[in-house]
């Protein structure tokens, strides 16, 4: 008799066992779950506009936004540290291939909006301009006369990368962050400050506003013309410290990086990006049809 029990209860156990297997495992998709966006500091507004924006549109997830040099971001992107970063220079053949090989995935970047590395001076400075020339010189100086944000930032490795130098040949001053370049320049009368485009650019944001006021914004001018950082110049390329943004990941399947990408990407995402004060990347014409 003890021995049917045993039995008995040995075979509801096995059954047990086999229907807790037989469960489906819970599938990853784009409108559930939480992720964190890498960004540099100098691309945060845009790219916490666009987690918000996602989650608003999916209100299963949580994005979060996490600020991070862009070249640490890249690192930790490649160590499976991060799951998704924002990035502005153009990576290097052995990047790409060293990227390709740890990841296991075609470099394929999302490109979302256009920014520019933007050259300010003191409000009260008697500066009206700067030329590209005069620019690469300053950087050659030991007077270090401009002020970047932060070594391995997105703002100096993309002006480095302008001048095909690395960013450790350059001569330059820092100062912790964007806005504090904006905050304490006035401190260095002769210096000129470098910073995104995107720390200034929301039209009524009002740390926007506020930082706007504070510092003159210098046209560039490159082989006799003047360049001023507007949408129209940064939309034709002509502005001449115009960068790309793109999103990048190390998500094989379609999580919600990749969710992500898809919508910055999309209409709605470029609508984003157009009320942050860049321009965007993918321009999606309007036809309206009269009867």
């Amino acid at each position: 008799m003890k021995t049917k029990l045993l039995l008995f209860l040995l075979a509801i156990v096995l059954i047990s066992c086999s229907k807790k297997e037989k469960q489906p495992k819970e599938k990853i998709g784009y409108n559930k779950g939480s992720v964190a966006i890498v960004t540099d500091d100098s691309f945060k507004s845009v790219t916490q506009a666009m987690a918000d924006a996602y989650m608003i549109n999916y209100p299963e997830t949580s994005v979060s936004v996490k600020v991070q040099k862009e070249d640490m971001a890249f690192l930790d992107l490649l160590k499976n540290k991060s799951k998704l970063i924002v990035m502005s220079r153009s990576l290097s053949p052995q990047e790409i291939a060293e990227y390709e090989r740890v990841i296991d995935l075609k470099f394929n970047p999302a490109k979302f909006a256009a920014d520019a590395v933007v050259f300010v001076a003191p409000i009260n400075s008697s500066r009206t301009s700067v030329d590209v020339k005069e620019i690469e010189q300053m950087l050659s100086s030991t007077e270090k006369q401009i002020i970047f944000d932060g070594t391995n930032s997105g703002n100096l490795n993309f002006v480095a990368q302008k001048f095909n130098k690395k960013p450790s040949d350059l001569q330059f001053s820092i100062i912790s962050g964007n806005a504090n370049v904006i905050r304490e320049l006035n401190k260095y009368p002769s210096k000129v400050g470098a910073i995104s485009l995107n720390t200034i650019s929301r039209p009524y944001g009002t740390d926007a506003q506020n930082l706007r006021k504070m510092v003159k914004i210098l046209p560039v001018t490159e082989n006799g013309k003047m360049f001023e950082p507007t949408a129209e110049n940064l939309r034709q390329l002509q502005y001449p410290f115009t960068r790309i943004l793109y999103l990048l990941t190390n998500e094989g399947n379609f999580g919600i990086a990749n969710g992500i990408i898809r919508f910055a990407c999309t209409q709605l995402g470029q609508m984003v990006v157009e009320k942050e004060g860049l321009q965007p990347y993918n321009i999606f014409r309007r036809e309206v049809q009269m009867n």
